[in-house]
């Protein structure tokens, strides 16, 4: 057989290759593709889901971190950075010394980022000293409400010690009553009697 016709077989079956593996894709495409659809919407519909649960919590954190941990790290920063400028008259000494060098920043971050730690350890130190600060109000709260507590029992306890002893009086002022009124009464039955007897 001849090159050219081998050659033009060869591209004969690799068009034909070709078609059928263009007509399977469209197949599958048609087959697969509302399924396809079908995730991209719900796909499209959880990450809408997610980023609206997401997003009020983010701004909850950041709300937060601006308003408890922001103005500490401001004010720790701010105090630290009074304590480590250098007086005018110095600092114009050093620039005219040292001419118009520039501090590495190796130096700068170094310093950074220590001035950072230093904030965040201070911020950590003021709120373990509110828990502490409020942990003890709390314990002379409870301390009080017991003394309180003990105070009220003890004055019912007076009372009703005082309430029981007014009671004994009471019950033992009728008995020491009545044998008075028996011996009265026997005296007055045997003066009846002796009387009785004399007149007969």
């Amino acid at each position: 057989m001849p090159k050219t016709l081998k050659r033009r077989k060869g591209d004969f079956e690799a068009e034909a290759a070709f078609a059928r593996l263009q007509e399977l894709a469209r197949e599958q495409t048609e087959r697969l593709g509302p399924f396809a659809d079908q995730a991209r919407e719900t796909a499209a519909l959880r990450l809408q889901q997610a980023r609206g649960w997401t997003a009020p919590r983010l701004e909850q954190a950041a709300n937060r971190v601006e308003d408890t941990v922001a103005p500490r790290v401001a004010d720790l920063l701010t105090i630290a950075a009074h304590k480590v400028e250098p007086s005018r008259a110095r600092r114009g000494l050093i620039a005219a010394r040292h001419g118009r060098r520039r501090v590495p920043r190796a130096v700068v971050l170094t310093g950074v980022a220590t001035l950072g730690a230093v904030a965040l350890y201070g911020a950590l130190k003021l709120r373990q000293a509110s828990q502490d600060a409020e942990w003890q109000e709390n314990l002379d709260q409870a301390r009080e409400q017991v003394r309180e507590t003990r105070e009220n029992l003890a004055a019912k306890a007076r009372g009703a010690r005082a309430k029981a002893g007014r009671s004994a009086d009471a019950k033992a002022e009728p008995d020491a009553e009545g044998p008075k009124e028996t011996a009265a009464a026997g005296a007055k039955g045997s003066a009846a009697d002796l009387n009785g007897s004399a007149a007969k």
